[in-house]
This record gives structure tokens, C-alpha cells and sequence, in this order.
């Protein structure tokens, strides 16, 4: 599909009616691969992304020891996948695979042994066609052959790739036909051998269409072509992905390609997007990156156990989209109990407000509705809206569920502070205006609030109007407008740097807030009376 990317306008707040059609959970209109595994999106890893073609026994096997070490397995990490490249250039004299001696010196089997050792489980790469994408054997005709050798080789999960098919061998039929057919072929012998074995479809290519037929065969298919670790990259399998969701379901899941966090080409908070976005659409959560090397805010994006549970929900519904005007995206997904996750994505350039409410987000009708933040760990309540002031390229992702009103009591208000310049950059000595926005979402008033504007030095920032507000009642919004000069000499100025911070008197919880037009925090406030 065309890759939906847009510059949004500034303080731009999305707000969402759908039909009650769009609430109706979608089943696929065929059961998955009947093998009794992948029952929720498998989570992993795979080397590709981190070694291309140098994976090896030592590298695998070290893989494995740091997962363990770093909690990622203990997270939920559990296969550990090697990609291309590990065969030998020709089979031997019996016509089966062999493994390259010199970096499989003992073979695959002992590599299992030892990832099985660990808790975890090992997963392996093939080819439907005649040699794989790298050039080394393929399975073409040796499809029984071949997934007995895994079997026997105590393998626990099969990528089975798509290069050098002949597709001359099949007169009249179309490429999809044909795909399907060897996929089918593998998927067969597989289930034949009695081992319960993951079986992954790389079928990305225009017009094949996997999650169309795969989901017979598989349990997992690629929707997109190979992911690169940039964030126009990530947006393409995203947006290639996110309306595919009735095709996907418990034991088949429609697969974006691996992660790419920690590999560096992107940002944080693009990653953490990335990861958001991934788990939403019930993909399966399989890293490709060194793990040994990554740092503790890309680990923690890993390991983040709030949004696992979101990909790992049983009942195993991928979010469906019901917003996306002007980049900016709304996404629910049902959860088991009745809770909603759901996610607010802002594609586009610039940091804006995204809105959406309970009951277009699929909720049944409450006096109101706890907020659990999945990245901030906050929870406030709200009396229907959704909302946050989200970064570029950023998200906001929330639990939400139904409350009694007893229970709303000892949640503070889910409050929204926001930013919007009249433009993005400005010329040296150049003024604009900026717009600051606090809005109580909550039941309950909020008392003596109090806005602020902060600028870099060498900025000149004047306040056009009263800043301070006695009492802000519940689903009301404060604005303040200021007017900002930035200074008299250098290059044009971007105005990510503008900080705006609010404090008002806390109810149980937050009670004050900051953001500036990169991103937006939430801060924790004292007991009540203590003051900072």
C-alpha cells in the first residue's frame, strides 16, 4: 500500500467517530497452521540484521547465554533464529544439508542441544527455491528430506525464504499459485515429522499476497518487504501491515519483518514507536540486533513488560486502526478482560495532540475510564477522552478499562499539556506565537493551576494574557499565548528547544507536567503540601 506520511499542522486534535462496524472483532475466514504452536506472536531473535553471513555456532550459543543474562529471555525471548548462510555450499553425497564446517564445525544439532540447555529454543533458515537469496542450497524438491533433517536436528522454528524458484517448472500458473504451492509443500513435511516446529512464510513480493493463503499453512507471513533500521522504513511496514488485521489470529500473525531497535539508524523515540506499533498489530517481536551491545534505553525497550503483554494478549486480536487523517493515528485493540490498548501515533514532523474517546476506541459506557501510560507507568482517569501530546514520530500508548466510580476516587485526573508554534523554524531576530494548552480530562476540578513558558537563552518570550487559572473544571482546557523572538544573530531556529510546564494542586497523583516540542514528560509531584 502507499506509504501514508504527512506533515501535520501544529496543536491539531483528531477526534474520532466510527461506526459500530469498526468495533466488531474480525476473525480470518480460515484457521491458521494446525500445528499447535505460535499460539500468541513468537518472540525472539534472529542474527541477520546483526551478522548477515557471519553467524556462526560461538556466535549463536553467546546470543543465547546474554539473552538469559540480560532478562530478555526471562521477557519472553524464547527463539533463537539462524538466518542465511549457515550450510555448506552443497549438500553431501546422500543428498542432505550440511552445515558450514568451519563455522558449524560440529553441525546444528549441538548448537539446539545447547540454546535447549538455556530454556530457549533454536529456529533455522531454508529456501523454497533452488539455492536461497545468499546462494546456498535450496529446498526445492528435497522438502520431506530436508524437514526431517530438522526434526532430527531438534530445530523449533523454520524461516523459509522465497529467491531462485523455478518458476518455469509450473506452466500457466502465477507466481502467487506457485508460492503458495512450495510453501504448502514445506508446511506438509513439517507437520509430517511429529515435531512441533514454528513455520515462518518470507513471501514478501508484491502481488503474492501472503496473508491471503498463508495463514493455512503458517504461522507467521511477511506483509512488507525487508525492514531497514530508518524510520521511513519502519512507517512502510507499519502502514503495509495495520489493515491486514483479520488476517491475523492465535497460531498466525502477519509479520513486518524483525526489529530493528538498537541497530542505531534510528531514534528512541522512534524505536519505541516501532516497538508500540509492533505489539499493537499482534506482530511477532523477533530482534535482529547485537543484544550484547545494546544500551540500557534500547534493553529497556525490549523488556518493557506492559507492552509484551499487549502483543501477547490470548486472545490474540491484532489493533485496528480507526483514525489516520493527517498522519496522525489511532489504534485500539481488545484485550482480554475487556480492556482496550490503545495507541495514538503521530507519523508526521511535527509534535501534536492527538485525541480520540472510550467509546470510539471500542469501550463499554462508564462513568469513566483508568488510563495506565505503558511507557511512563502512569494512571490517571479520564471521563472519556484519550488523549496526549505526542512527539514526531512518537507514541502514546495506553491500557484502558472501564472504572466504578469508587474506584476513579484514588486515580488523579488524566491532564494534557500542550504546544503549538505558528511556525517551525524562524530567521534570526524573527517572532512568532506560541500557543500553551493544559486540558483536565478527569471528573474532578483542578485548583490554582499555573502555566509557564521557557525559552533557550538569548530568546526573548512575552506572555499575552493571564497565566495562572483558581479552578479548571473537569473536561475544560486552559490556554495561555505567548509571544516568542528568537535572537538577533545565527542560522534559522528550530523551536524544539520551547518548554512549557504546568503545576496546579494534585489530586492523588500528578501534579505537575512539562513538554516542549520534541517531546513531553510527565513529572511526580510530592505528598500534598509539600512544594518543589
Amino acid at each position: 500500500m502507499q506509504m501514508r506520511r504527512h506533515r501535520g499542522l501544529l496543536a491539531v486534535c483528531v477526534c474520532v467517530c466510527v461506526c459500530a462496524a469498526w468495533l466488531v472483532t474480525l476473525a480470518p475466514s480460515a484457521l491458521a497452521e494446525p500445528n499447535g504452536v505460535a499460539l500468541t506472536p513468537p518472540m525472539g531473535w534472529n542474527n541477520w540484521y546483526s551478522e548477515y553471513c557471519g553467524v556462526s555456532a560461538q556466535s549463536v550459543e553467546q546470543t543465547a547465554r546474554e539473552m538469559v543474562a540480560n532478562g530478555m529471555a526471562a521477557a519472553g525471548y524464547e527463539y533463537i533464529n539462524i538466518d542465511d548462510c549457515w550450510m555448506a555450499p552443497y549438500r553431501d553425497a546422500a543428498g542432505n544439508l550440511v552445515a558450514d564446517p568451519t563455522r558449524f564445525p560440529d553441525g546444528i544439532a549441538p548448537v539446539a542441544a545447547y540454546v535447549h540447555s538455556l530454556g530457549l529454543k533454536l529456529g533455522i533458515y531454508e529456501d523454497a527455491g533452488i539455492s536461497t537469496c545468499a546462494g546456498y542450497p535450496g529446498s526445492y524438491g528435497h522438502e520431506t528430506q530436508d524437514a526431517e533433517t530438522f526434526a532430527s536436528w531438534g530445530v523449533d522454528y523454520v524461516k523459509y525464504d522465497r529467491c531462485n524458484i523455478p518458476y518455469a517448472d509450473f506452466p500457466g500458473e502465477s507466481q502467487q499459485q506457485v508460492d503458495a504451492t512450495l510453501f504448502t509443500r514445506m508446511s506438509d513435511a513439517l507437520r509430517a515429522t511429529g515435531r512441533p516446529i514454528a513455520f515462518s512464510v518470507c513471501d514478501p513480493n508484491p502481488g503474492v499476497d501472503a496473508w491471503t493463503w498463508g495463514r493455512t499453512v503458517a504461522n507467521l507471513w511477511r506483509t512488507t518487504p525487508d525492514i531497514q533500521d530508518n524510520y521511513s522504513s519502519m512507517l512502510a511496514g507499519f502502514e503495509g501491515t495495520v489493515d491486514l488485521y483479520s488476517s491475523a489470529a492465535p497460531g498466525g500473525w502477519n509479520d513486518p519483518d524483525l526489529l530493528q531497535i538498537g541497530n542505531g539508524g534510528s531514534t528512541l523515540t522512534e524505536y519505541q514507536s516501532e516497538f508500540s506499533l509492533w505489539a499493537e498489530m499482534a506482530a511477532p517481536l523477533i530482534a535482529s540486533t547485537d543484544v550484547g551491545d545494546l544500551s540500557a534505553a534500547a534493553l529497556s525497550i525490549y523488556e518493557n513488560a506492559n507492552v509484551i503483554a499487549v502483543d501477547q494478549d490470548v486472545l490474540g486480536r491484532p489493533g485496528i486502526p480507526i483514525s489516520s487523517a493527517g498522519g496522525l493515528w489511532v489504534l485500539t485493540k481488545q484485550l482480554t478482560g475487556g480492556d482496550r490498548s490503545v495507541v495514538l501515533f503521530n507519523s508526521t514532523d511535527t509534535a501534536t495532540t492527538i485525541t480520540t474517546s472510550a467509546a470510539a476506541a471500542g469501550l463499554r459506557r462508564a462513568s469513566g475510564y483508568s488510563l495506565y501510560n505503558l511507557w511512563s507507568n502512569a494512571v490517571t482517569e479520564t471521563g472519556g477522552e484519550i488523549s496526549a501530546f505526542v512527539p514526531a514520530h512518537g507514541v502514546a500508548m495506553f491500557r484502558v478499562a472501564p472504572q466504578s466510580r469508587p474506584a476513579l476516587r484514588v486515580l488523579a485526573p488524566h491532564t494534557v499539556l500542550s504546544l503549538a508554534a505558528a511556525v517551525s523554524q524562524l530567521a534570526a531576530g524573527g517572532t512568532t506565537t506560541v500557543l500553551e494548552s493544559f486540558a483536565d480530562q478527569g471528573t474532578v476540578a483542578l485548583k490554582r493551576l499555573m502555566l509557564s513558558l521557557v525559552a533557550p537563552i538569548g530568546w526573548r518570550v512575552a506572555r499575552l494574557g493571564r497565566a495562572r487559572l483558581e479552578r479548571l473544571a473537569p473536561g475544560h482546557q486552559f490556554t495561555v499565548l505567548y509571544s516568542v523572538t528568537a535572537p538577533a544573530t545565527g542560522p534559522p531556529l528550530g523551536l524544539e528547544a520551547l518548554a512549557a510546564a504546568a503545576s496546579y494542586d494534585p489530586v492523588n497523583g500528578l501534579g505537575t507536567s512539562s513538554t516542549n516540542l520534541a517531546e513531553t514528560v510527565s513529572l511526580p509531584i510530592p505528598r500534598r503540601g509539600a512544594r518543589t
